[in-house]
């Protein structure tokens, strides 16, 4: 690779911020953020360092599922604002260096779609095969395997027909059938709108339901649906990516990717490693984390993975053994009330990890080190918490805090008109907020600025090939990245005691040293290019391999 295939392929060296406009700041003061408070602040997540915002669903919706059941794949949610507010984003966001992706919701409609509506009326409509029907009754006992406790089975019946509709989610949620060449036509136009106004790519939800055909619908292969997708959207944009949510096993998401093709999604979020980095969190050892980073498929140059600590929904822990959930539970979410569906927790990264700001930035400097892109979801820069007293996974989705004002300075409306309400606990706003942060050089604000930005000059972070560096002290994770641009080797203790390490890169030219880009110190190498160093308890560092004559400053 040259430096200059980092702009072709911009999304493998992107900071990506996930934010819900409702949620985000509310401009007029009727107590749900909207597309004009979120243009207010675009010039924030600029400074932040985002290069890629993520829009959950904007698009008007009953929202019984937080938007996620959509009325109209084509509109813009009256409360949040216009197709001209829209727009606006857009272009504004542009100008500042970031990229627009927005949900693409597909699998299902909201049972108040006009399509579903329409396919309700009569069998003979031409939408009622845009949904999935049966006409016996489906087997007792069937669980819904998305919604546990929360929804009944996956089969809803039409009382007016007799016959029943496929929910994969929610009973209001009626599947699409992707396997109607007109719902995929519908499709094509969707990704074509939204491309027409600006976006750069779309983050897929729940992409392996999307692929599941009905019986008898006489397509072979369904990946090969994925592939139009994929070849639709790059006609119609070059630049243009599909993020998909695959949580699934490694050798099954090599799938998605379209195999050595690369031709279906563009990235993948790795839950894997994910899930496998929170118990190490438990346990103090990076064990289970090395085991899934060398476990990783090795994909090509134009495909990637996505790396996250924390999303929007609950932070699954289902890829997991029973001991092992059961080690995170523990650890992270000792109260049953911070557990839904049997296999996740409903709470932020610095509540799970008591506050200690040492293990907080040890997680987050390991995010950005990872090989592959890194996902923030807001308020993460800040520190924000969960609220308790919202039940199940919309703990974790409460107004941005910006200041200690009325509503964290979120709203002017009454908190009792608040689209959610923020926690009253340690992480209330009169404790963490925007304001306070920017008015501290040594806040998590300040540090995850300087994490995107050793990021963002570090190419080789995004497109480099891992090596894990082996260790005598089992607490001390060292890997490191290589790519042509340059090489970086990342150091995370996980554990509460400093270790003292040493390691040889022998295959170095002499003159080699090692810059420290978080300290701004610059190490040597002995004569065997080897160096001895400590790492502080839940330390980090950030050593760029700098060889002789390599070009850069530093």
């Amino acid at each position: 690779m040259k430096i200059t295939d980092t702009s072709d392929l911009w999304w493998k060296t992107a900071v990506v911020y996930c934010l819900d406009v409702e949620t985000f700041l509310d401009s007029n003061g009727d107590g749900v953020g909207d597309l004009q408070g979120l243009a207010q602040r675009i010039d924030y997540l600029s400074q932040l360092g985002v290069t890629c915002l993520w829009l959950m669903p904007f698009y008007p919706s009953p929202d019984r599922d937080d938007g996620y059941d959509v009325s109209d794949f084509y509109g813009v949610d009256s409360r949040l604002g216009t197709h001209g507010d829209f727009v606006e984003v857009i272009r504004t966001a542009r100008d500042r260096g970031m990229r627009v992706i927005v949900d693409l919701v597909i699998n299902h409609t909201s049972d108040r779609h006009p399509w579903f509506l329409a396919a309700k009326r009569s069998v003979d409509s031409p939408y009622r095969d845009y949904y999935v029907w049966r006409d016996d009754a489906p087997p007792k006992g069937q669980k819904n395997e998305v919604f546990p406790g929360q929804a009944n089975g996956i089969w809803g019946k039409d009382e007016k027909s007799g016959q029943w509709y496929q929910h994969s989610f929610y009973e209001h949620q009626p599947d699409l059938n992707i396997a109607n060449p007109r719902v995929r036509d519908e499709i094509a136009k969707i990704i074509g709108f939204w491309l027409q106004l600006g976006v750069s790519g779309f983050r897929v939800d729940a992409v392996p339901f999307l692929l599941e055909i009905p019986e008898g619908a006489g397509i072979p292969e369904p990946h090969d649906l994925l592939r139009d997708i994929r070849r639709f959207l790059q006609r119609r944009s070059s630049e243009a990516i599909l993020l998909g949510e695959v949580n699934l096993p490694y050798d099954e998401q090599v799938q998605y990717f379209g195999g050595d093709d690369g031709d279906e999604l563009t990235m993948q979020f790795d839950f894997v490693g994910m899930q496998s980095l929170y118990l190490s969190f438990a346990r103090k050892d990076p064990a289970r984390l090395i085991e899934a980073l060398r476990a990783r498929p090795v994909l090509g140059s134009e495909v990637q993975w996505a790396n996250f600590l924390r999303n929007h929904d609950e932070l699954t822990l289902d890829k997991l053994s029973d001991s092992e959930r059961n080690e995170v539970f523990e650890a992270f979410a000792p109260d049953e009330r911070q557990r839904v569906f049997g296999r996740g927790i409903t709470r932020r990264l610095p509540p799970m990890l008591d506050g200690d700001p040492r293990r907080i930035r040890m997680a987050y400097s390991l995010l950005f080190t990872l090989p592959g892109t890194p996902v923030l979801f807001y308020g993460e820069e800040i520190g924000m918490g969960e609220n308790i007293e919202i039940p199940g996974r919309e703990a974790v989705r409460t107004p941005m805090q910006w200041s200690d004002d009325r509503n964290g300075g979120f709203s002017d409306a009454a908190p009792s008109r608040l689209v959610a309400r923020p926690p009253s606990d340690g992480y209330a706003p009169e404790h963490v907020n925007v304001a306070a942060q920017l008015a501290d050089r040594g806040s998590l604000l300040y540090f995850i600025r300087a994490l995107t930005s050793s990021y963002r000059i570090s190419p080789e972070l995004g497109w480099g090939t891992l090596e894990v560096i082996d260790q005598p002290a089992e607490s001390l994770l060292v890997h490191s990245l290589s790519a042509d641009v340059g090489r970086m080797i990342a150091l995370h203790n996980f554990a509460e005691v400093p270790v003292t390490t040493s390691f040889r890169l022998s295959d170095e030219p002499e003159g080699t040293t090692l810059v420290d880009l978080l300290e701004a110190s610059r190490l040597a190498l002995d004569a065997k290019g080897g160096v001895e160093l400590e790492v502080p308890a839940y330390g980090y560092r950030w050593l760029r391999v700098s060889r002789p004559g390599d070009g850069r400053v530093t």
